[in-house]
């Protein structure tokens, strides 16, 4: 990741965009986001935008807002709504006629703030005698989503809460999507998005890598991206501090 961006993008599961502004540089802003789109026009041009100004120590006035909205879409890309923040971000909202993302709000509810409901405090269990230990709960888990057929362009599979395994090839335009990890055992040629629901520790495993998009809880490289001695490789994708890092496989 450069943190000399203004702009940090993460990609979402269902395919909207996350630009988390870190410096209110609007004049920047555009100017990567327009670099974004020039570098992979198939994936940004024209792709759904959601500005969050959690980042900020302060939101910006209504006309920088709207200079920053309007520039983003000069630059190719569509801003949809603002990500929740305080009631102040609300009123933002309303002046530049966009929504809010409901699921920012827990994430950004402000300290001191309206809190939510809170579930009551259960009672202190009753001691259990030593000679009667209360037996352990065995884990519940899910089984892992094993996809047999190709995925072909223009499809989308997701797996909620578990892992994805694909026997076959995922196409050019089509896109896996898990909460866990990504077993790819034929060639990746579309998008795939592991760690959809933020779990970093998400990994991506194909065994032909050629994809249009990789994305591990959100952090992504598009193919320009990638070194041209990977491609056509079996790879491992994971996070390092936030660094997307993909190597090859033996």
């Amino acid at each position: 990741m450069d943190y000399e961006q203004a702009g940090e993008l993460k990609i979402g599961q269902v395919g909207i965009a996350n630009l988390r502004i870190r410096t209110l540089d609007v004049d920047q802003l555009i100017r990567e986001m327009r670099e974004r789109v020039e570098r992979a026009p198939k994936l940004f041009g024209r792709a759904a935008v959601i500005v969050d100004f959690g980042g900020l120590t302060r939101l910006p006035d209504v006309d920088t807002a709207r200079a920053l909205i309007d520039g983003l879409r000069g630059a190719g890309v569509l801003p949809v709504a603002l990500a929740y923040g305080t009631r102040e971000t609300e009123t933002l909202a309303e002046h530049l006629g966009l929504p809010l993302l409901a699921k920012f709000r827990a994430q950004y509810e402000p300290v001191g703030g309206t809190q939510a409901p809170t579930t009551p405090a259960r009672p202190a269990p009753e001691p259990v005698p030593e000679k009667a230990p209360a037996p352990a709960k065995a884990a519940e888990s899910k089984p892992g989503l094993v996809q047999k057929t190709p995925v072909r362009s223009g499809q989308q599979l997701y797996a909620e809460n578990r892992d994805l395994t694909v026997l076959s090839t995922v196409g050019a335009g089509a896109e896996v999507i898990s909460d866990g990890s990504i077993h790819i055992y034929g060639a990746l040629r579309g998008r795939a998005l592991a760690g959809a629901r933020g779990n970093a520790d998400a990994r991506i495993f194909c065994r032909e890598f050629h994809a249009e998009l990789v994305a591990v809880a959100g952090h992504y490289k598009v193919m320009e991206e990638v070194p041209k001695e990977l491609r056509g490789k079996a790879v491992q994708i994971w996070l390092d501090q936030d660094q997307l890092k993909i190597a090859a496989q033996d």
